[in-house]
């Protein structure tokens, strides 16, 4: 009996020892740290210069668009606009506005070549060039034969994110994708300013 006791005394003394060690389950300190880390690395993963694509080699290839992509210039920036749920709401706004201006899979690409030219399709409307792009901060410069748009290449969850300011990113929907649906470049390009230092675009996949 006195054996059998002490048994059920050694049980309880690790079963509280358990509890007090991962606070109680699923709100304990394993799950907590881990819940952090996730959120942490998604709010890095959304500040441009912590997710830079890398060598030039990286970029090259043949890109079709599947989603909008939202990005910011700094942490600071980010925090000030609200973190992931900043993101969060410009991309589900510029996801209507890509579908209201009829941009999808299959009439929007990027394709960056070796010796520093490219060719695209914005809309369906073709257009090429010549391109720099700087593996250091992750800065492109997309040169056409009328003008010179400078963006912003990340990595992303299903590739590579190419990313505009809001003046950039008008002229590459009017006068390369010849977009005639004004309200929706101009929504587009309202959320590019809506947040300081926020940078919008295309989420492309190989």
């Amino acid at each position: 009996m006195k054996k059998t006791i002490m048994t059920l005394f050694a049980a309880m003394t690790l079963m509280l020892s358990s509890c007090m060690t991962t606070g109680f389950g699923t709100a304990g300190t394993t799950s907590t740290t881990s819940s952090s880390n996730d959120v942490l690395g998604s709010v890095l993963g959304a500040v441009l210069s912590n997710v830079l694509f890398g060598g030039q080699s990286g970029i090259l290839g043949s890109w079709n668009y599947v989603a909008p992509s939202t990005a910011f210039t700094s942490e600071q920036t980010l925090t000030k606009a609200g973190g992931n749920a900043a993101i969060a709401n410009i991309n589900s706004s510029l996801a209507s506005s890509f579908n209201s201006i009829g941009i999808n899979s299959s009439n929007t690409s990027f394709s960056f070549l070796a010796g520093n030219k490219f060719s695209a399709k914005v809309n369906g409307i073709p257009f090429s060039g010549t391109y720099t792009y700087n593996a250091q901060n992750g800065e492109i410069a997309l040169k056409t034969s009328t003008e010179t748009i400078k963006g912003n290449v990340i990595k992303t969850q299903k590739g590579m994110g190419l990313m505009f300011n809001a003046t950039q990113m008008a002229n590459i929907l009017q006068k390369e994708g010849k977009v005639s649906n004004t309200t929706a470049v101009q929504a587009v390009s309202k959320l590019a300013k809506s947040a300081n230092g926020a940078r919008v675009g295309f989420e492309l996949t190989k």
